[in-house]
């Protein structure tokens, strides 16, 4: 993938990607990060001006943002272009596994006040982090660059855990490390047994139960015949230890199929 970032502070979006996936991406080149400077396409390096109509601030200036997006366009071909703004949609894991697929990615970081207007015409989308207004662009861009890498097939060295992350079904579950107890607070012991069908029960009860009490608006409507009884028992306020009893500790039991 081709990544463009268009910006009057590249060195942002340099410095942070030559660490962690980011970084391994383009090491293993599957990802190729150019940032375009505005200033170097602007008359006298002047990138912003005064806003019409009495508006406060600065706002960036249509011609470098033109002229520098023309170049990748005549160097790269048309890349797939989006412009953060606080009112565009709100960037979700959905999103990033689209975006993930296209073959290139340009991003035009606003400053200050804004983008002059007429800048929009070249966005195929306008995206948002959330309902807050940040200085500019740069931020959105990482967060995006970071999610879209770690999508790149033979970027991470366990692609499996991909299909465990948040948002794809259910949130997360809890995760431990060594050591097995710390200031007195133990790993659970089931994740020590060695037994695999009651740790993967776990993991999912677990998700199911972080999801239902901090994003009950993620549940799925396409509950599994298991993810049903495991809602179920949840609401009912059982333990996993009680729900496991309930259906004989794994075993199928008639209500219960899938298990």
């Amino acid at each position: 993938m081709k990544f463009f970032v268009l910006t009057i502070f590249p060195h942002i979006i340099t410095c942070y990607a030559s660490y962690g996936i980011v970084s391994q991406a383009i090491k293993k080149g599957l990802l190729e990060l150019h940032t375009i400077d505005l200033r170097e396409f602007a008359l006298k390096g002047q990138v912003d001006d005064l806003a019409y109509g009495g508006h406060p601030g600065m706002v960036l200036k249509p011609e470098p943002i033109f002229e520098a997006y023309d170049h990748v366009v005549k160097t790269y071909g048309k890349p797939h272009t989006l412009i953060p703004q606080p009112w565009g949609k709100r960037l979700t894991q959905e999103d990033l596994d689209r975006l993930s697929k296209r073959e290139s990615i340009a991003i035009i970081c606003g400053r200050y006040e804004g983008i002059d207007e007429r800048v929009n015409v070249l966005a195929d989308e306008e995206l948002s982090l959330g309902d807050f207004v940040l200085a500019g662009g740069e931020l959105f861009t990482l967060v995006l660059l970071e999610g879209i890498a770690r999508l790149l097939p033979g970027v991470l060295s366990e692609p499996e855990s991909l299909k465990r992350d948040s948002f794809r079904r259910w949130l997360g579950s809890p995760v431990y490390t060594r050591p097995a107890e710390y200031r007195g607070m133990k790993v659970p012991e089931i994740l020590l047994s060695g037994n695999h069908r009651l740790i993967e029960l776990w993991n999912l009860w677990h998700s199911i139960e972080r999801s239902l009490r901090l994003r009950p608006d993620l549940v799925p409507k396409d509950l599994t015949d298991l993810e049903r009884s495991m809602v179920d028992a949840i609401m009912r306020g059982k333990s996993f230890e009680d729900w496991i009893r309930e259906v004989g500790h794994g075993k199928p039991k008639r209500g219960h199929k899938g298990l």
